[in-house]
């Protein structure tokens, strides 16, 4: 059995590139509507951008995206697909044999930070996450496939899971997974979405700083 602490990873170019990309995509598609696209220079973009946000013109978000690759347990990914406005791809518990030598023959899970590791429950929750996967590979050895031996796995199975949505939906993801707008997120959402919100902020301040300053705020 391996446990592992969850992680993000950004999908698309080098920070720089990335933000340039975004940046200048989304001014050239913005001044359509105001028909200036004479003003554009290289070094417009992200005063457009940040103007678009501040007056709350976030349309012509939307036509720029990123993709983001969580690797989390099964729980936070069923948060995750609740974005509907999103693209996804994930990990199958039910083409995945975790018996094969690609997996080491074992199963990976998720440590759930809250529990201190000397404490009753992170003992339970080992224990558990232990004799689910004693029984998940007795039952594939018995040839039970794994769409079906995958019922006895608890939501503290890892899963990789590719998330696809544009800078508005970005922005409304965060604000709420990360900073808490709409109320207290997971902490396991927390654990993962806010340290990816603090990235978005290094990369692209103009769209995602008065998200991140809410952050601050709640913290």
């Amino acid at each position: 059995m391996i446990i592992i602490e969850p992680s993000f990873e950004i999908m698309d170019p080098k920070p720089d590139h990335m933000r340039d990309y975004i940046y200048k995509k989304i001014e050239r598609i913005g001044r359509t509507c105001y028909k200036s696209e004479n003003l554009i220079s290289d070094d417009t973009a992200a005063g457009f951008v940040k103007r678009l946000v501040d007056n709350h013109h976030e349309a012509m978000l939307e036509h720029a995206s990123m993709t983001v690759k969580f690797t989390v347990d099964r729980g936070i990914s069923h948060e995750l697909v609740r974005h509907r406005l999103a693209s996804f791809a994930q990990e199958s518990t039910r083409y995945c044999n975790y018996s094969k030598a690609k997996f080491g023959g074992e199963l990976t899970f998720v440590m759930p930070y809250f529990f201190d590791q000397r404490s009753a429950e992170f003992r339970g929750w080992y224990d558990i996450c232990e004799t689910a996967e004693a029984y998940y590979l007795d039952m594939i050895r018995s040839g039970i496939p794994p769409e079906q031996a995958r019922c006895i796995l608890p939501n503290s199975l890892k899963t990789e899971i590719i998330m696809t949505a544009n800078m508005r939906e970005w922005r409304h993801i965060l604000g709420l997974r990360a900073a808490g707008v709409a109320g207290i997120p997971h902490p396991q959402m927390r654990q993962i979405m806010q340290p990816l919100l603090e990235e978005m902020n290094k990369r692209m301040p103009e769209l995602f700083g008065d998200i991140y300053a809410k952050m601050n705020i709640g913290s």
